[in-house]
């Protein structure tokens, strides 16, 4: 599968890849995190933690505050808490129909749009048919994740739209660890052992 440019995962690349905490994470910020990698390549990476909400914020709460009519429906719309770096920022991860001129394409199902147009889109109806509405991001310098990822700080899983998309935040990390095929109990956190 294509992603990003040329790359693709089995280029050591995750960009479209979940990214699983590990049971040991001590990081408070990432424990029992999922994260969708949006880019990932030779001068970093950068993705949306889309397994945990960004307090009480909703989108009639943000659309207020951008001067944006809410819309009727959607008004349980809830702001994910994307990652630590520029949590004032927001990103609109969202299925791969929708395009606009700063739309991100991660691969052919999914994209990453962060300009206040998508956000009008939403509000008249017309933006795209799934979405996750996120503040802030999680970020690594060159070369980081991938020294992160050796210390078996995380494991990584192909997508799937349902586990990106829905709302069940709280089942997100199990169902994906459980799509690897075992039991993360029996992982160790020490780098070279299982």
């Amino acid at each position: 599968m294509k992603q990003n440019g040329n790359r693709d995962s089995r280029d050591g690349y995750l960009s479209g890849q979940l990214l699983i905490a590990m049971p040991s994470m001590q990081d408070t910020r990432f424990a029992r995190t999922v994260i969708y990698m949006c880019a990932h390549n030779v001068e970093g990476a950068m993705g949306l933690v889309i397994n945990r909400l960004a307090g009480a914020v909703t989108l009639p709460d943000l659309l207020q505050q951008l001067g944006i009519d809410s819309p009727k429906e959607g008004t349980d719309t809830r702001i994910h808490f994307g990652g630590p770096v520029e949590t004032g920022r927001g990103f609109v991860l969202h299925s791969g129909e929708y395009q606009h001129e700063s739309t991100l394409e991660v691969d052919d199902e999914v994209a990453l749009t962060a300009t206040v147009d998508i956000l009008q889109d939403i509000a008249k109806g017309c933006g795209p048919r799934r979405s996750l509405l996120a503040l802030g991001y999680a970020g690594w310098g060159p070369g980081q994740l991938d020294t992160e990822i050796q210390a078996n700080g995380w494991l990584h899983v192909s997508p799937d739209e349902d586990l990106v998309f829905d709302a069940d935040l709280d089942g997100k990390w199990d169902r994906a660890i459980a799509k690897l095929g075992f039991d993360p109990t029996l992982l160790s956190g020490d780098a070279g052992h299982a």
